[in-house]
């Protein structure tokens, strides 16, 4: 902390210094090689500064992402179609923006099931946000499709399918599955390029650009958002945290 202050002392007279410019050429250049024998000499300043530049990148990422899910919260939790499940008057909601090729949201998958499942007092929003290619997109169009003919239970049942599938995603493979659930696979088919399925896709990709979200899976915890993957212990502190702050 000491060589901190001296530091940033040093450097508060230097810019008084250079702003009032009375330094000759000569003066300058012997200040900064002052400087540099400094922190030569004293390496671990540089560390302690960049420490607080990332911390305070950390802290400004973090009020843009709650200002992002406060601007964005009824597209979140009310857009009147994405999938809910767990507890629908659970005192936290969760949402989920999810890629069915993304192999980190398979492996999130069975974790948040468990969290559902274990807690009994957590509403989960799924948000169909497929991003890594054709097979993603084909993927999102038949679970929205199976939502639109089929109701919410198909849709969890054709979901947790999809997330665990790890053939191609194909037509064969498509109908293959609506038939292991006793659905019309052929409905189901026609309607995935319907004006509706790409409405819901086009929607919920407009509303990741805004909450700039680039990849998945991304969470809301409450009021929070979290990118990226985070493990089954992390969820539960995150929700434990958000029930603390409410």
């Amino acid at each position: 902390m000491r060589l901190t202050s001296t530091f940033a002392a040093l450097m508060m007279t230097a810019s008084s210094v250079f702003a009032q410019d009375t330094m000759t050429d000569a003066e300058r250049t012997e200040f900064r090689a002052e400087v540099r024998a400094y922190l030569l000499e004293n390496p671990e300043v540089l560390m302690e500064a960049i420490a607080v530049l990332e911390n305070r990148q950390a802290q400004a990422e973090l009020l843009r992402d709650d200002q992002l899910v406060a601007t964005n919260i009824n597209a979140l939790v009310d857009d009147g179609f994405s999938y809910v499940g767990g507890n629908p008057d659970g005192d936290i909601t969760i949402i989920e923006f999810t890629d069915y090729r993304c192999g980190f949201c398979r492996r999130a998958h069975p974790e948040v099931a468990e969290l559902i499942e274990t807690d009994g007092n957590i509403r989960i929003i799924t948000k169909e946000f497929p991003i890594l290619g054709e097979q993603s997109v084909i993927a999102s169009q038949f679970a929205v499709a199976t939502k639109i003919v089929a109701g919410d239970e198909a849709y969890k049942l054709i979901s947790d399918a999809l997330m665990n599938m790890r053939s191609d995603v194909t037509p064969a493979s498509l109908s293959a599955l609506a038939s292991a659930f006793d659905l019309d696979g052929d409905a189901i088919m026609a309607e995935m390029d319907s004006p509706e399925v790409r409405e819901v896709l086009a929607s919920n990709r407009a509303l990741g650009d805004r909450m700039q979200i680039t990849g998945t899976p991304t969470f809301v915890f409450g009021d929070q958002l979290v990118r990226g993957y985070v493990d089954l212990a992390q969820m539960r502190k995150i929700i434990a945290e958000e029930r603390e702050d409410s």
